[in-house]
């Protein structure tokens, strides 16, 4: 199975790539932001439990995140594998979704980070706030905190990765076309 950790600062083209990676590799996407919605909207348990801390502007709790990944993955048990969008975000996110993966008998493939430089980032997130309404795309001041907060709070999540030799640094520059091509290779030595 292939569990592959798609990583990238606020505009790095995430969500873009990931279709594509979807498509090539037959994979399901579990991006927690969905799952959050898509939980909360079927008011299921777990779903009514996150909305409960978000209502009071608290982040869910990590166990209620691994809990909507579980099931998931007991939905799709035939799966070729996964694409995590959006978590982990922290070392012990990452431990816990080993230890998840690991009662299916299945690892992280690898974590594949796009890299690009702050300003490309800034130029193409107001571009996307132009279009999408996004107001966080609107203003260059909190765009630079998102990479800055990314920046810092990603940097041990690379090194655990890397400590396991499953950290793969994927140029994120380009046309889409070419990027996919960098992932598309790396990917297919994993």
């Amino acid at each position: 199975m292939l569990n592959l950790v798609l990583f990238g600062p606020p505009g790095a083209g995430k969500g873009t790539q990931a279709d594509f990676l979807i498509e090539k590799f037959r994979l399901i996407h579990l991006s927690t932001g969905d799952l959050l919605r898509s939980q909360i909207a079927a008011e299921t348990t777990l779903g009514v439990e996150a909305k409960s801390y978000m209502d009071k502007g608290f982040l869910v709790p990590d166990s209620i995140v691994i809990g909507m990944i579980k099931s998931k993955l007991n939905e799709n048990k035939s799966a070729n594998g996964y694409i995590f969008d959006g978590f982990p975000r922290t070392v012990a996110q990452a431990k816990a979704l080993d230890e998840l993966l690991a009662e299916y008998n299945t690892p992280v493939s690898g974590m594949l980070c796009l890299l690009v430089e702050n300003e490309e980032l800034i130029n193409r997130l107001l571009f996307r706030g132009k279009t999408s309404g996004r107001p966080d795309d609107q203003d260059v001041s909190i765009i630079e905190n998102r990479i800055k907060i990314y920046h810092e709070k990603t940097a041990p999540l690379r090194d655990y990765y890397r400590e396991q030799n499953k950290y793969y640094k994927i140029d994120g520059t380009g046309t889409i076309e070419e990027i996919a091509q960098r992932l598309s290779q790396t990917v297919s030595t994993l």
